[in-house]
């Protein structure tokens, strides 16, 4: 008897969906993906239960007969390639003929269509990859695509899928991502009916798309990017350094309309930002690449997100080339343009103000160390005159930090976070936010100032709890709260025992049973910090039962909780009234008790340097 025998048609299409089907994003994707080469110019996605419960793809494309809606559910069955040498020149999103019937196999699938003119519709289902049920149904425009119950017959699959929210949020990137390679198709979709993503189709402006996907404050730091070469055209566009993220999530590329994940055009994307950006920042770019079918090979990943150039060299350059051409133009800063600076002699808003002095401390902290700046695994370990990272990020040192050059006069100001002179931060006035996180502002005679505001608060913060503990006096009124946690087994015995210490500080926490603690009241400023986070950090910094409870013992719990009320308090960016009283406060604060974040002036440099370093 034979060893060796043909796997059934059910088992191959099973093996086939491991390879397609990998969550419910990638059902999402495939079943967009043929409704785009259907032709549709709207197209609806609904979610429900992360789309593991349903997914409902629907478009307005050319439909199906009878005879092509049975066909398709059918393994390597496809209209998009007929012979060997097609394979070669893809130019279409599917092409394999293995997504609808991989699908099929590991839900409760159901189709409906009608070709264009139709007197009557078609009703596929299938059951967990069984035999059809074909039924007469509604003509309508278009197809749809209902999926119900994904993996229910392969429980092994199922278990290893994320929580709802995580799998949601992998349907509704699979959605933007066509949607930005298609600005000319309208795009909707819901989860459990609230909207995901709604944009009407913008073939006129596709920053529109880009915005819906993004936020609407990206629409005017975009800018468009063209490079034309023999067999490879570049286009798209790219966000000014103004507009950045902290990680890579706006870096989008297409090659042909297919969305790609290529290390190689990343890399080439990042070196062309490399001198615009501060450290820790991404740039947000739309780019599409597009070349001869011929010429790439879409053929080599299952999940298509990988492609291989024959001449990947000649792509990355013309990439170079189009987005350094943009960058060196600098658009946002010329005239004509929306969201562009005003021209010399013109007043500059906060942001693009913001945004000149972020390149200029770049171009000045490289000119300080005489090259470019080293990183963090190039300064000298602790010691004394060793630099300190400090608040401008990892990868970039504050200019004091000059191994074996002593500061000029501006390029360090420590005394400003230890005593500032009287009425200091009053005299300052504000001018905008750097890279999303610093308060840029003017100083007596035009000085540069700039503040980490996270910094700024804990030291306000730290002042007013200082102050209520040294007086003697009850603490505020404490703001009524009511929570229980559940908390490791030595953070809740140290609360339990430092309830005396804890009531002090204006907390009043109880035993709740086991490791639950109630916690019932809070002090000012504290109401919608992290209540596990506070509790485990106080658990920590809380003195010894024996201690005696004064400034000294609790100091500790103090920072603490003025850490946890300033990352409360920064949580949404201040407004300008706020930042004004924020400043108020710090001429009133005692800079002399230890902070966690003690470097609330980051940089101070003076109008004649500023000039000097500009010539």
């Amino acid at each position: 008897m034979s060893r060796i025998a043909r796997l059934s048609d059910v088992l191959i299409n099973k093996i086939a969906a491991g390879e397609v089907v990998e969550r419910p994003a990638s059902v999402v994707k495939e079943l967009v993906e043929n409704a785009i080469d259907a032709g549709a110019s709207t197209v609806r996605v609904e979610l429900d239960g992360g789309g593991v419960d349903r997914i409902i793809v629907s478009d307005d494309g050319h439909g199906m007969g009878r005879t092509d809606a049975v066909a398709c559910l059918e393994r390597h069955a496809t209209s998009k390639l007929r012979e060997l040498d097609d394979l070669f020149h893809i130019d279409s999103m599917g092409f394999r003929g293995e997504a609808i019937p991989a699908i099929a196999s590991v839900s409760r699938f159901t189709l409906h269509s009608a070709a264009a003119n139709s007197e009557v519709g078609t009703r596929v289902s299938v059951e967990g990859g069984g035999p059809p049920l074909v039924e007469d149904a509604p003509p309508r425009t278009g197809t749809v695509m209902t999926v119900e119950d994904l993996f229910f017959n392969v429980p092994a699959r199922r278990k290893f899928l994320r929580r709802g929210d995580t799998e949601l949020k992998h349907a509704e990137e699979a959605v933007v991502r066509l949607a930005l390679a298609y600005p000319e198709v309208g795009f909707f979709a819901s989860h459990e009916g609230g909207t995901l993503f709604s944009s009407a189709a913008c073939p006129d402006d596709p920053r529109e798309r880009i915005a819906a996907a993004l936020g609407s404050t990206a629409h005017p730091h975009l800018f468009p990017v063209e490079e034309r070469r023999l067999g490879v055209a570049v286009t798209g566009y790219a966000a000014s350094p103004e507009f950045t993220f902290n990680n890579a999530r706006g870096l989008y590329t297409f090659v042909n309309r297919r969305y790609i994940r290529d290390r190689g055009l990343i890399g080439t994307i990042q070196r062309a930002y490399q001198d615009f950006l501060a450290a820790g920042r991404q740039p947000v770019v739309v780019l599409h690449i597009d070349v001869d079918p011929r010429a790439v090979d879409v053929n080599v990943h299952p999940q298509k997100q990988e492609v291989r150039f024959a001449d990947a060299r000649g792509v990355q350059e013309a990439l170079t080339a189009a987005l350094s051409r943009m960058l060196r133009a600098a658009p946002w800063l010329g005239s004509g343009v929306e969201g562009a600076a005003p021209q010399a002699g013109q007043p500059m808003d906060a942001a693009h103000y913001a945004h000149a002095v972020e390149r200029f401390l770049t171009r000045a902290q490289e000119a300080a160390w005489g090259g470019p700046l080293p990183t963090a695994m190039d300064a000298p370990g602790p010691g004394p005159g060793a630099p300190s990272l400090g608040p401008l990020g990892p990868g970039a040192l504050p200019f004091a930090a000059a191994v074996g050059q002593a500061p000029a006069f501006g390029q360090a100001q420590p005394q400003l976070n230890e005593a500032p002179p009287p009425g200091y931060f009053g005299a300052l006035r504000p001018l905008g936010m750097l890279g999303g996180r610093f308060h840029v502002c003017e100083g007596p005679g035009g000085t540069l100032v700039v503040m980490d505001p996270h910094a700024a608060l804990e030291r306000a913060r730290l002042t007013g709890y200082l102050r209520a503990l040294e007086s003697g006096k009850p603490p505020p009124a404490p703001t009524l709260f009511g929570t229980t946690l559940e908390l490791p087994v030595a953070a809740a015995k140290a609360l339990v025992e430092g309830r005396e210490a804890l009531s002090r500080l204006g907390f009043d926490v109880e035993p709740f049973g086991g490791t639950t603690v109630a916690l019932k009241t809070v002090p000012p400023g504290l109401e919608g910090a992290d209540a596990r986070s506070l509790l485990e950090a106080l658990a920590r910094a809380l003195p010894p039962k024996s201690a005696t409870l004064d400034t000294v013992s609790l100091a500790e719990a103090v920072r603490v909780m003025a850490c946890h009320a300033a990352k409360q308090a920064g949580a949404v960016p201040l407004s300008d009234a706020q930042f004004r009283a924020l400043l108020g406060e710090l001429d009133r604060a005692d800079f002399h008790p230890t902070c966690s974040h003690g470097t609330v002036v980051v940089l101070e440099m003076p109008l004649l340097e500023l000039e000097r370093r500009a010539r």
